[in-house]
């Protein structure tokens, strides 16, 4: 029997997160050790994955099947393709960074404190929902999906609520009430989804007779399990409908704001650079494999609402006064175009959401990241308050710009890249559509570069006339985000080499090939 390999990628940071739990209260440090140790050991087990995996071999590597509820066809069924290991590295290369960027988000602020370990349940907490979110990307039976789908929930509503940011114009009650606030309202707008996409899971058995995502897919292939045409359309919407708000797309994002506003910058990066990519994730492995024509009759309107939430996202980005609200309109605006890519149906719209998402994460980490550093120094999250800190902190201004240059996609760094792939995919067989999305990039030039100008450039304010420069723990935090974004923006091949079969198998599934040229080129 081989070792079993994506089971122990997910299980270690899960034991890890009851080790890390265990740790007496007054080993705080020993605790956020412990963490960081389990997540370096989960990367390098993502990156043995990512090794032993084989683009040019079977779509689904590295499986493992168990049976587990055999009365009801549930089955403990891991595999991963080229789009699931990706983002398996992705999740397992980020939580490192999290832990220490968030080393001391949850030390008592007072000496003494007897709050409940506070210190070794952040961490834990952040620990369990890297193995929920490793397990979604390599779940191929349905039903086992839908579980960690659901689960990650609750660790994020504990990170949300019960580990917020200090950094709050009002008093602290007041800040409470408003994390509360964005945990329950994230709570609720997932639970609604998942409950949704709960019936349609039900109603996939009732039609298939199991929860095997290869063997539907399979048998829909083949032809010998025919789906009503309205059957398939109710599925889809309800397995899409979840996915849409865990994304999250317009008009389902508004939980995003709220929760990235009161969450510290590490749990912020969670959100949208970890948890939001199982959403988009999923469209492309359940929506178009298992509901492939229902997925083309959806594209028209799903396109509608990705251009709607680029443009929507972007010029609420502009208007922010909240630096953390800014960072979350602005991920609004970018899966648009992640979804705009998935359902464009074109290889080269696929290839790019794909890479999107792996960019999107690293960009995001960077420049919340950096923020985050920069808010606990002033202690505010509004850009009136900040001005000339690249006079006095000229390091943390640079990575600031970096990461912001990131966000707006300018050519030589990772998004670029993604995001002229998934236009040029969606110019491809929706020239109007493709159109309408260029002006996210014209927007977002301006909310990045005026957010630089407003908090780093011009007269010092006296209270960031002291702030000091990063350290050697957020450098190290910081760099390798910057080195991993100039290396993929110059050279993307490592991940695409990965992707792109998997991309092909997908096409082929919804029986979609790229639009031939209009004009041959010469001969």
């Amino acid at each position: 029997m081989s070792f079993p390999l994506l089971t122990a990628t997910a299980a270690l940071p899960a034991v890890g997160a009851i080790a890390t739990a265990a740790v007496p209260a007054a080993q705080r440090t020993a605790a956020k050790w412990l963490a960081l140790l389990f997540s370096l050991a989960t990367l390098a087990l993502a990156v043995t994955v990512a090794v032993r995996f084989d683009p040019d071999g079977a779509r689904y590597q590295l499986t493992e099947s168990h049976s587990w509820i055999a009365e009801f066809g549930v089955r403990y069924e891991l595999g991963v393709d080229g789009i699931a290991v990706a983002l398996v590295a992705l999740t397992a290369l980020l939580i490192p960074f999290i832990v220490l960027a968030g080393w001391h988000d949850a030390d008592p602020l007072e000496t003494g404190s007897r709050r409940w370990r506070p210190t070794q349940g952040f961490f834990a907490l952040i620990l369990a929902v890297e193995a929920m979110v490793i397990l979604s990307f390599e779940a191929t039976d349905v039903f086992l999906f839908y579980i960690f789908f659901e689960a990650m929930l609750i660790p994020m509503y504990f990170l949300i609520g019960g580990f917020g940011d200090r950094a709050h114009e009002h008093g602290e009650q007041a800040a409470a009430t408003q994390r509360s606030y964005a945990a329950v309202k994230f709570l609720l707008y997932n639970l609604v989804g998942g409950l949704i996409m709960l019936a349609a899971v039900i109603g996939l058995y009732v039609v298939a007779g199991n929860f095997s995502l290869t063997e539907i897919a399979q048998a829909r292939a083949d032809g010998s399990l025919d789906m009503a045409t309205g059957t398939e359309r109710w599925l889809f919407l309800g397995f899409f409908f979840a996915f849409a708000v865990k994304a999250p797309l317009w008009p389902l994002h508004t939980w995003l704001p709220n929760a990235m506003q009161e969450s510290t910058a590490p749990v912020a990066v969670l959100i949208t650079a970890v948890v939001d990519k199982v959403g988009t994730f999923a469209m492309l492995r359940f929506c178009l494999q298992l509901f492939p024509e229902a997925s083309k009759w959806a594209t028209p309107v799903i396109l509608v609402l990705a251009v709607i939430s680029i443009i929507y996202g972007a010029l609420l980005a502009v208007g922010q006064r909240d630096i953390k609200r800014l960072v979350a309109y602005a991920s609004i605006s970018h899966f648009g175009f992640i979804i705009l890519g998935i359902f464009a149906m074109t290889s080269r719209g696929q290839s790019g959401a794909t890479l999107y998402m792996v960019n999107h994460g690293l960009s995001t980490a960077a420049l919340m990241l950096v923020a985050g550093f920069l808010i606990s120094r002033r202690g505010s999250r509004l850009i009136a308050d900040y001005g000339g800190v690249q006079k006095v902190a000229p390091v943390l201004a640079g990575t600031f710009l970096i990461g912001g240059l990131a966000t707006l996609s300018l050519p030589g760094l990772a998004p670029f890249v993604s995001e002229f792939l998934v236009l040029v995919g969606a110019f491809e067989r929706y020239p109007a559509i493709g159109i309408i999305a260029t002006f996210g990039i014209v927007l977002a030039a301006l909310y990045t570069l005026v957010l630089y100008q407003r908090t780093m450039t011009g007269p010092v304010k006296p209270e960031v006339s002291a702030m000091p420069d990063l350290r050697v723990r957020e450098l190290v935090v910081v760099a390798p985000l910057v080195v991993l974004l100039i290396f993929l923006g110059v050279y993307p091949k490592p991940v695409t080499d990965i992707v792109n079969p998997a991309v092909k198998q997908t096409m082929s599934d919804v029986q979609k090939k790229d639009p031939r040229p209009e004009v041959e080129a010469a001969k």
